[in-house]
């Protein structure tokens, strides 16, 4: 029987430690500060997005006090998937897998298209889309390699990439006039600070992608709660520092539009052949490289995860022999990437990507106040402080971003649900194929 002889495949390799483990939580986001969460200025306004990244900075605060928790104590692949599946049986695990699936399988497309854009505004004649498709093909090799040559990778990037912010912030710093930040601040009202809420999630999204490594993180139950804590504080400051200093730098509303803001913003200060503008493309595609990289480390791991548990076609689930990585689902998040890419939507391929996140989110966190009643002996090395308030918080915001994404959304939310109703025929169609792999096999790897 196939349930029989998978405990003789290759299994994942720990070779994550707590500063690679912190370059991957800062390095799965740090594209967001780079590109796409200046969309939500067109929706609200400087200030009136300012208040939207505020409320959902404290949300993604008190989401990963509560999300620690959980990885901390079930160290699995599948992340998401397997705490919903643990507390609520396989239609949680359905429903979380699929949403955990969308976040990061299109995640990367959005920030493919935004790594041909920086490569375009350097060089016009380079197309973007092909810039992507490159990028694509060479990431995908790259996390084949093994888990250890992607983590030197991402540790690498993830330095240059936080250091160039700084550096951004710096340069800009002498041109920041709090006029320019406060001109038509909130032109839509409250209604644009509710509109702009996907753009700001965008600021954050992916972190909970550290999930996805735990089977391959060193010490699990002490390194995943310094990696995601440190993480999280890091992106908050980088954050608010480069909205505010972009917004203050000129005129804002040229920057709400495109998939380069921070070149155009750093331009209108020093002007666009300045030698600082050309270090910025350059130094700052690292930022778009680590959170790429990481997202598609991640998408794998949740594709492989998935598929060992019979909710995706078993061939993903392969591990390479030698290199003990998931190359068939690395290949397989490669060409889905593609496609998306290719569509040219970025704007709509980032309100996905945070539908999937937000409705991920919200299984989570049921799934954190099943398990403290359903497994009160269940070891945690990591507790969330102050419980049940801060996970409450965080759910409250979850379920209002939700309803505030759907309203706004509804072809997207459409789209959504749609490939929600294709994965639950599958799920139906593949119900032999799950009888042979036992919920146990996700509990046994759990708890190793």
């Amino acid at each position: 029987m196939e349930a029989e002889r998978r405990p003789a495949q290759p299994a994942l390799k720990a070779e994550i430690g707590v500063l690679g483990l912190w370059s991957l939580a800062v390095g799965l986001v740090i594209s967001g500060e780079y590109f796409g969460w200046s969309y939500g200025w067109a929706a609200a306004g400087t200030v009136g997005f300012l208040y939207t990244t505020l409320l959902i900075a404290l949300l993604y605060v008190a989401f990963i006090f509560s999300f620690t928790e959980l990885t901390a104590a079930i160290p699995h692949a599948g992340g998401p998937f397997a705490y919903a599946l643990r507390a609520f049986g396989p239609m949680g695990g359905l429903i979380a897998g699929y949403a955990t699936l969308v976040e990061f399988a299109l995640a990367p497309p959005a920030i493919a298209a935004a790594l041909g854009a920086y490569i375009h505004f350097q060089f016009e004649s380079v197309p973007v889309a092909a810039v992507g498709i490159i990028a694509y093909a060479l990431f995908v090799w790259l996390n084949i390699l093994g888990v250890k040559q992607a983590m030197r990778f991402e540790l690498f990037v993830t330095v240059l990439a936080v250091a160039e912010l700084l550096v951004f912030m710096a340069v800009v710093a002498p041109g920041f006039r709090l006029a320019n930040f406060m001109a038509n601040p909130m032109p839509a009202g409250f209604a644009g600070v509710l509109a702009a809420i996907p753009f700001a999630i965008w600021f954050f999204l992916a972190i909970e992608g550290v999930a996805m490594a735990a089977e391959e993180v060193k010490q699990p139950k002490t390194t995943i709660p310094r990696g995601y804590i440190s993480g999280i504080l890091t992106l908050v400051v980088l954050a608010f520092g480069v909205m505010i200093f972009a917004g203050g730098a000129g005129d804002w509303t040229r920057l709400t539009a495109i998939d380069s803001p921070l070149p155009e913003a750093m331009a209108m200060v020093v002007g666009k052949q300045s030698g600082w503008i050309h270090m910025l493309v350059a130094v700052g595609l690292f930022g778009l490289l680590a959170s790429f990289h990481g997202i598609i480390l991640s998408c794998s791991r949740q594709m492989y995860a998935l598929a060992r548990s019979g909710y995706l076609p078993p061939f993903l689930a392969a591990v390479h022999p030698l290199r003990r990585t998931p190359h068939r689902a690395l290949v397989a998040t490669g060409i889905l990437g593609a496609i998306a890419l290719l569509s040219g939507a970025t704007s709509e391929l980032i309100t996905l990507s945070a539908l999937g996140a937000i409705t991920m989110y919200i299984c989570s966190l049921l799934a954190l106040f099943r398990l403290r009643r359903s497994e009160p002996n269940l070891e945690r090395p990591f507790r969330t402080p102050l419980f049940p308030v801060v996970p409450l918080i965080a759910l409250a915001l979850s379920v209002l971003s939700l309803g505030v994404i759907v309203y706004f959304n509804p072809g997207v939310t459409a789209l959504f649900l749609g490939g929600f109703v294709l994965a639950l025929v599958y799920y139906k169609a593949t119900a032999s194929q799950r009888a042979e792999l036992s919920v146990d096999h996700v509990r046994s790897t759990a708890e190793r």
